[in-house]
């Protein structure tokens, strides 16, 4: 991690994101509880994290343009522009003007997914391939301890501020992530044509010439398919968000049936799943770099798939062990994921192929939340957690026996692991930023 923050260029985009991210963690949370402040209503609470996800059908469209912009670029405006987008808020006083707040939730539901697809690329443009596991792993585990203290933050300014000023100091901090990341400058490209060189014509240039527009938005999911190693996380990846997207609402049933405590108790759990999100992101570089990306991922996966199994048994000492061991293995799970996807992929295809892995996750996932709230009421828990946990150890061991085709860093040799700044390929419709 030393090597990594010693580069200027990262160093800044760190504390940029870093700025970016905690702004983006007391947001989340507290437009829920505003408009329940509002309203008085749960279920229009629930609302605003529908209108926040709602955007993700757009999630391809979104890649699409973060492949045709320089990346460093597109990062400061979409900073920028959610700043300006958080300014309606500032005149919401009352529920008359509800609908301000689920627009502006639409609209940050979309610049997230595109900021998610921008810091992926842009990580591969400013570090070389052998750093990528430190780069996605220091992120993760900023992202782990926001888990732990940014809803507190929020909660605290929204509640110390309203809901106007909390808006305003959100806003604020998209603003000073984008004002610190026009300091940024990205690896030079290159000179090259538009066809590349002598002539030759890039892949990004055939695809265009062949199929059109369309063609280009859904070539993220094709590359996610045909790559053998991509294919493999990808259908890794869909089974386990589904698993977790199953058990969200089984927790409350564990800790009022399991551990016959009152709901408020989760938040403990919540707690030591952020701590041990913490550990894992902290040493998910070393394991994903010793195991390979897939070997990182399923044994990340198969840590859940144990955590999930645990609740079995509503004994208190496992459900923490549980808790931890979940939080264990999410951040080694995805920066295995993120780093493979930033290997695997050709830097002009990226931005697509990010923002299609988390649609095709999220969907079925969207989908798993609601099936399994549906059945909490009606089947044992333990079943459902047993379910899970099954589920899990599959994609984990399906994972675990395609590790081959993601070799350890150290062994993998080659330019990219050389340490000098990845090269990446010129973008034929944009100059590169």
């Amino acid at each position: 991690m030393r090597e990594l923050l010693r580069r200027p260029d990262f160093r800044l985009f760190f504390v940029a994101l870093t700025v970016s991210m905690i702004a983006e963690s007391i947001l989340l949370l507290a437009l829920a509880i505003w408009v329940k402040e509002l309203t008085g209503s749960d279920g229009l609470a629930g609302a605003t994290f529908l209108a926040l996800t709602a955007p993700m059908v757009l999630a391809p469209l979104a890649g699409w343009v973060v492949d045709r912009m320089p990346r460093r670029t597109l990062f400061v405006a979409l900073n920028a522009a959610t700043a300006g987008l958080l300014l309606p808020l500032l005149a919401v006083h009352d529920a008359g003007r509800l609908w301000v707040v689920y627009a502006v939730a639409a609209g940050y539901g979309l610049s997230y997914i595109a900021l998610g697809a921008t810091v992926t690329a842009l990580v591969q443009e400013l570090v070389p391939a052998g750093l990528l596991p430190d780069a996605n792993g220091v992120t993760q585990t900023v992202k782990q301890g926001l888990r732990l203290v940014g809803p507190l933050l929020g909660a605290g300014l929204y509640v110390l501020l309203g809901g106007p000023a909390m808006a305003a100091v959100c806003a604020l901090g998209f603003l000073a992530a984008a004002a610190v990341g026009l300091a940024v400058r990205p690896a030079p490209v290159p000179a090259a044509g538009a066809d590349g060189p002598a002539g030759t014509a890039t892949p990004e240039a055939a695809v265009r010439a062949a199929g059109g527009w369309r063609t280009e938005v859904v070539a993220g999911v094709r590359h996610l398919v045909r790559e053998p190693a991509l294919r493999r996380a990808l259908l890794a990846v869909v089974a386990a968000t589904v698993g977790l997207g199953f058990g969200e609402t089984l927790w409350f049933a564990y800790v009022d049936q399991g551990l016959g405590r009152e709901p408020a108790f989760l938040g403990v759990l919540v707690s030591l799943q952020g701590i041990g999100g913490l550990l894992g992101g902290l040493a998910s570089a070393a394991l994903v770099r010793r195991l390979g990306e897939l070997g990182g991922m399923a044994l990340g996966v198969s840590a859940v798939a144990v955590g999930f199994l645990a609740p079995i048994w509503p004994v208190l000492a496992v459900a923490v062990a549980a808790a931890v061991l979940i939080g264990l293995g999410l951040p080694v799970a995805l920066v295995g994921t993120m780093t493979l996807l930033q290997r695997q992929t050709p830097p002009e295809l990226l931005g697509r192929a990010s923002a299609a892995l988390d649609a095709l996750a999220s969907g079925p996932q969207s989908l798993a939340i609601g099936l399994g709230a549906l059945l909490v009421g009606l089947v044992d828990y333990r079943l459902l957690f047993a379910a899970i946990g099954a589920l899990l150890l599959a994609a984990g061991g399906y994972l675990l026996t395609g590790r081959h085709l993601s070799a350890p860093s150290g062994q993998g040799g080659g330019p990219a692991d050389t340490g000098v700044p990845r090269r990446v390929a010129p973008r034929v419709d944009a100059p590169a930023g």
